[in-house]
């Protein structure tokens, strides 16, 4: 799930500036992006744009709210250093996979559920799926500061782009699609980018 196909037949370019353009494409034009930019069993640049987004949030997270960070190392820069690592390297793949596996099970159980006309061979795969999950998550690289409002309005946006790239991906209908959607949505960046518990801040 790591490797880096040589033909990714439409998939994205590789390095840092690919990323950035990525970046810019899945905001500002989201619906051409999951048609041309996702393609099958290339989850190698999606997994690096998941990681690189949740190494953003974090630094800004860590930075502007620096009691968040455990007392690992006697120094607190080495300390958020130590963080910022294991969210890149080890919880962002973790999240980003479990995410996409609830999205997958979710589309399943929607299939038994309602009928859209199209077969499980006519749908995208889950390599597709955990590309748009990752690439779904670029609002979360500007909602690192605690800023409940901030965090919720990129919670939501990455919601909206989630479901606009499972739609794009696997052709489901709009009840289809939220079904399979807000589930991961709700998981992965309600949860894990604590969207949820900033709307409770702000509701409360």
């Amino acid at each position: 799930m790591n490797s880096w196909i040589e033909n990714p037949e439409g998939g994205r370019d590789r390095g840092l500036r690919a990323l950035g353009r990525a970046w810019v494409e899945v905001l500002v034009r989201p619906r051409r992006f999951f048609a041309n930019g996702v393609a099958p069993g290339d989850q190698a640049p999606g997994l690096t744009f998941a990681a690189a987004v949740a190494a953003v949030f974090v630094t800004g997270w860590v930075a502007t709210e620096p009691t968040v960070v455990p007392g690992i190392a006697e120094s607190a820069a080495l300390s958020a250093a130590v963080v910022v690592l294991l969210v890149t390297a080890l919880a962002a793949p973790v999240g980003l996979h479990l995410t996409a596996a609830l999205a997958t099970v979710s589309l399943v159980i929607a299939s038994l559920q309602i009928d859209d006309g199209l077969s499980f061979r006519e749908r995208g795969g889950v390599s597709e799926t955990v590309q748009v999950v990752a690439y779904a998550s670029a609002p979360m690289a500007l909602a690192g500061p605690p800023i409940p409002a901030l965090r919720v309005v990129c919670g939501g946006y990455a919601t909206l782009l989630l479901l606009l790239g499972v739609h794009a991906v696997h052709g489901t209908s709009p009840l289809r699609t939220l079904l399979a959607g807000l589930p991961a949505a709700t998981f992965g960046y309600g949860i894990g980018y604590r969207v949820v518990a900033a709307a409770r801040t702000l509701l409360g």
